[in-house]
């Protein structure tokens, strides 16, 4: 049984006007080869149909969409399934959802990772492929996507609910797929902590395990036997900020599962000169992928990699009480003082750190 995995596709700028055209071939037919070669392919769909009438949620990042021609290019290009667990399935509200849901139904599109509420979003999904069943289990990072008990969105990354799902899923099924959206932007590697819950989700079941959302494709490993992807990279997602760039680089991975998990990793380039995917020989990130697997095979040196990252980020601007423009330009250039004092540094860890705490400034920030 031949899995197809695909990432982030969100058809956007020159992709949607070819897709308006309904010319899918001149940016998909690339794909349509792998597609077929496939008993099954799976590709996240990053973005809510969207009618006109919608309105975009309140959130920090861009709120995208598309027309329905996205579910329609998909279905062209050979994808039998779409995940919706990500951080932008929300982004215009239960319209959106909705939206989305029946213009899956109306290709044949089958759907796991989200839904109306939390009980449809969070649902394992089965799919019976010859005389084998395979189980797919797709959730993602806490932003501004998540479903509730009374509105729609996407399944979240939640250990103990996973852990349950791969227990369950590995009583119904032959085998067990668990997808994951999440991790740092623009970076191309895993933090520690999504390698040990991932490692934790092979060790409590699942068979494989991949991760999308970074914009950038990662490493891999293969733990117990079994393999985890730990990004794939945009897979058809236009940006005018970035041409011939990390942006444009990704790999889908074709699974293999027998009585070993086979794969096989399928480079291309996206949107680059040209909107549309063109397949690249299958060793193009062969030294790139090498340098990020050793790494990933060292703990103490992800570590090291991982907190050298952070350091270059200045995330304490947030809890600076003045954000004007100038002020953040004079502060960056030494002229000024923080007024964040290690005191209060002291206060917001203790507020995100303990769970408790988390709890507290959560409801907070959300009402």
């Amino acid at each position: 049984m031949k899995i197809l995995i695909a990432g982030d596709f969100c058809p956007r700028l020159r992709v949607a006007k070819v897709f308006d055209r309904e010319d899918f071939s001149s940016v998909l037919s690339e794909v349509k080869i792998v597609t077929d070669n496939a008993d099954y392919s799976i590709v996240n769909f990053e973005c809510p149909v969207t009618k006109g009438g919608e309105t975009p949620i309140n959130k920090i990042g861009p709120n995208l969409q598309c027309s329905e021609k996205g579910i329609e290019a998909i279905k062209w290009a050979g994808f039998d399934c779409v995940t919706l667990a990500n951080n932008h399935f929300y982004d215009f509200g239960d319209g959106g959802v909705v939206n989305t849901m029946e213009a899956c139904r109306k290709y044949g599109i089958e759907i796991v990772g989200g839904g109306i509420d939390i009980t449809e979003a969070s649902k394992t999904f089965y799919k019976q492929i010859g005389n084998q069943i395979i189980a797919i289990i797709n959730c993602c990072e806490h932003e501004f996507s998540i479903a509730t008990e009374t509105s729609a969105g996407s399944n979240p990354l939640n250990c103990i609910q996973q852990y349950h799902a791969i227990k369950e899923a590995k009583k119904k099924a032959d085998f067990v797929l668990v997808i994951v959206h999440g991790g740092h932007e623009h970076w191309q590697l895993p933090s520690p902590r999504m390698v040990e819950t991932y490692r934790f989700f092979i060790e409590v079941g699942a068979d494989a395990v991949v991760n999308h959302h970074q914009h950038c494709y990662s490493g891999y490993e293969i733990y117990n036997g079994r393999p985890i992807f730990y990004g794939l990279g945009n897979f058809c997602f236009d940006n005018k900020e970035h041409q011939k760039d990390f942006w444009n680089e990704g790999y889908m991975v074709m699974l293999s599962f027998d009585d070993t998990i086979g794969y096989e990793i399928l480079p291309y380039c996206q949107c680059s000169d040209d909107p549309k995917i063109v397949l690249l020989p299958k060793n193009a990130f062969e030294s790139s992928i090498k340098e990020l697997n050793a790494i990933l095979s060292n703990n103490k040196l992800l570590r090291e990699k991982t907190e050298e990252y952070y350091a270059s980020i200045r995330f304490d601007d947030f809890l600076e009480p003045i954000r004007m423009r100038a002020y953040m330009v004079c502060k960056k250039r030494g002229y000024l003082p923080s007024f964040v004092s290690k005191s209060r540094k002291l206060e917001a860890r203790n507020h995100i750190q303990c769970e408790a705490h988390r709890d507290i400034l959560q409801w907070y920030l959300e009402h």
